[in-house]
């Protein structure tokens, strides 16, 4: 069997077929194939932890055999992958019969699924409780491997993967090492404290401590560990995981535990399974509470809900908030809350009818790499860009995609004509995650970087100790047009009128080879162009001229110098009045900045130094180009000396709630702490928003304490 052939003929196949309209013979054929390729698929995701295609696919699959066997029930077989919880248990661990099976959940890919499953609910309660509108409780869908913990007189005896529902595995030793799984229960009348946000939730008192529990939850990586892992793979010349998903899963299942505790592995709780010695709590939000005060973590995010549609706003607000968290989430799941209303209900299949799973649009796909094109940026920073047989990932098709640099291509063996998992994450460029090597057929073609710009034909070269090669050219077109666009960008001098296209059309006329060919630009030369009518031209040239008075800080992040960004151009005008000021700065006046690193002062030194650079300033200064600091520019002062943040050093990363970033930094700056602009290990604090970046994942790494806003505001008035 061909499993990816077999797939892709099958999703073709499944194009153009309605199955509202299909007859019962046709179905028979395809119910058979699809029976085929879920179970390879199920095989290779649940027990081998190699899937070769994404999710989502996997769920359109699943998706249209479940419709079928609903319309013809006679082609629902016993083993039908429908009625599969999930793949067969490796060998190589001792098997555990699960006393209650693990079961999956119904999906729901859109509000209105959501309410019709509301409805059966209520449909199904009726006849027991009359009419009602159950509560509900909703949490975050952790993408992680599930878990079901055995606890007798208190300690854990039992740590057992899903399996297939029914038959799990023994990974005692290794569940034993992640840190956040309670290796002794709290006993109920000393129980863990709560956190702030997390009050109890319990109606009347919770529970007694219980003779024997099984308790069901998640193990997963959070995101920065995930990142780390792959890195020292990597670096280890080891293959690094596709998602944290899978490493999560490949962590709890190496042979030695000692393996899984370098992993750092978390773990959510979210259930129960048989409890004995007590009465279970009657409800789904108290089982929570009832969980933290036996010393698990619960996730933060769970609520209770007294109607559909507040869930509804919830998982829509889950949804658009997911890059904000730690760790990835594919869903919402939602859960009828009171525990007879679940027990009325019962199960159909493989899934409870009390619980669904409200799964957010696709991140990820498989697709052909076609080929490798490469873009040369402003710097001459040559970077692989992936050409795509396109794909649909979230709603949007995706033919291009960033492969970062040469390192990453060959560290992850990625060829041409590879089937590849591609990565779409909220406004995040698309990636390519890595191939998929199973899916291989021997025609795949290795990929190397050509010695040669694609640009311009002259050389290119790898400075030591950097991941990228460059074009060493300084007339190179690409990086003319490139510089041009960040030139005229809102962040930098914001000419009003000239974006990518314009720059492209400018250089490839040969009007523009340098920054200050923009201010010689007249109305004669323009209106000979395509496009160019009298008011395009007055807009563009208007823009230009009003470009001429910009702050300095403007012009000096947008000239385009290695490592110099917005943060770092307002610190070096802070410390100089004008670019020749700058210009007379040495390496060493430079790094003796606070916040400029060894890098950062090289470039800007080594950039001030080649005399055609020097040339570009004077020529953009006599064409009337401001080059000195304005008056309203702020300018160095040293820091208090006292306050109570004296001489602590602070990064600002993502959107704080209510401070903006200039008023974060007036705050901290006058308690005596300074703010730059790099995470460095002489940085004592990062103050962390909502998206913040790789500079919360750096300080994680250097284990520096990291703030929210509130944290911050203590300090101030501490």
């Amino acid at each position: 069997m061909n499993l990816v052939a077999d797939t892709e003929d099958v999703l073709r196949r499944l194009e153009r077929t309605d199955l509202d309209q299909i007859d019962e013979q046709t179905a028979k054929l395809l119910v058979g194939q699809l029976a085929e390729v879920l179970r390879g698929h199920g095989h290779r995701y649940y027990v081998l932890d190699a899937p070769v295609i994404a999710d989502a696919e996997y769920d359109r699959l699943f998706s249209a055999l479940q419709t079928m066997e609903d319309r013809f029930p006679a082609l629902a077989a016993p083993d039908s992958p429908t009625r599969r919880v999930g793949g067969e248990p490796l060998g190589a661990f001792q098997k555990v019969q699960h006393p209650e099976a693990l079961l999956s959940l119904g999906n729901a890919f859109g509000a209105d699924e959501l309410r019709a499953w509301y409805e059966r609910a209520q449909r199904g309660l009726a006849e027991t409780f009359g009419e009602v509108e159950p509560a509900l409780v909703a949490e975050p869908k952790i993408d992680g491997l599930a878990l079901a913990l055995t606890y007798v007189d208190r300690q854990l005896a039992l740590g057992a993967t899903r399996g297939n529902g029914r038959v799990g595995e023994d990974v005692t030793e290794h569940v034993r090492t992640i840190r956040a799984v309670p290796l002794r229960l709290a006993k109920v009348n000393e129980p863990q404290s709560v956190s702030a946000g997390q009050a109890s939730l319990f109606d009347a008192a919770p529970p007694a401590s219980p003779a024997r529990i099984e308790v069901r939850g998640e193990a997963y990586l959070p995101k920065p560990t995930f990142e780390r892992l792959n890195e020292a793979l990597a670096a280890e010349g080891g293959k690094p995981f596709a998602n944290p998903r899978n490493a999560a899963a490949g962590s709890l299942r190496q042979l030695d535990p000692q393996v899984t505790a370098s992993r750092g592995l978390r773990f959510f709780a979210y259930g129960l399974g048989p409890v004995e010695g007590t009465t279970a709590p009657g409800t789904q939000h108290e089982t929570l509470d009832w969980l933290r005060d036996l010393g698990f973590p619960v996730n933060e995010r769970v609520q209770r809900f007294e109607d559909i549609e507040a869930v509804v706003r919830y998982c829509e607000a889950q949804s658009e908030q997911r890059d904000d968290l730690d760790y990835e989430i594919d869903g919402v799941v939602v859960k009828i809350d009171r525990t007879d209303y679940q027990d009325t209900l019962g199960a159909v299949a493989n899934a409870p009818r009390w619980a669904i799973a409200f799964k957010f649009p696709a991140r990820e796909a498989t697709t052909r790499l076609n080929g490798i094109d490469l873009n040369v940026g402003r710097t001459g920073a040559i970077k692989p860009v992936a050409d795509l047989e396109p794909v649909g990932i979230g709603g949007v098709t995706v033919s291009k995609a960033t492969l970062h640099n040469a390192d990453y291509i060959a560290d992850r063996d990625i060829r041409i004509g590879d089937r590849v998992i591609v990565k779409r994450a909220g406004d995040v460029i698309p990636q390519v995650v890595g191939p998929i090597k199973e899916a291989r057929t021997g025609e795949e073609v290795e990929w190397t970087m050509p010695d040669t710009c694609p640009a311009c034909g002259e050389p290119i070269a790898r400075i030591e100790g950097e991941a990228e090669f460059y074009c060493v050219s300084a007339a190179c077109p690409a990086q003319t047009i490139r510089l041009v666009e960040h030139y005229a960008s809102r962040g930098a001098m914001d000419i009003v009128g000239l974006g990518s296209n314009l720059a492209v059309q400018l250089v490839e006329a040969d009007l523009v080879h340098r920054l200050d060919d923009l201010y010689r630009l007249i109305p004669d030369v323009l209106g000979a162009l395509d496009g160019f009518k009298e008011k395009k031209i007055d807009n563009l040239l208007t823009g230009i001229e009003a470009s001429k008075s910009r702050p300095l800080r403007s012009l000096l992040f947008g000239l385009g110098i290695r490592f110099v960004g917005a943060t770092v151009a307002q610190l070096l005008v802070e410390h100089h009045e004008s670019l020749d000021a700058l210009a007379a700065a040495t390496q060493d006046n430079l790094e003796a900045i606070h916040g400029i690193g060894p890098e950062t002062a090289r470039s800007v030194a080594e950039w001030f130094g080649h005399a055609p650079n020097r040339e570009l300033v004077e020529a953009l200064k006599s064409l009337g180009v401001n080059t000195a600091r304005l008056p309203d520019e702020p300018v160095y002062t040293e820091a208090p000396t006292e306050g109570p943040l004296a001489g602590k050093t602070f990064v600002l990363t993502g959107t704080l709630p209510t401070l903006t970033r200039d008023e974060a930094k007036a705050k901290i700056a006058a308690a005596g702490g300074k703010v730059t602009g790099s995470v460095s290990s002489k940085t004592d604090f990062v103050v962390a928003g909502s998206s913040a970046g790789s500079k919360l994942s750096k300080a994680e790494s250097l284990d520096i304490r990291i703030l929210d806003e509130a944290d911050l505001l203590d300090l101030l008035d501490s």
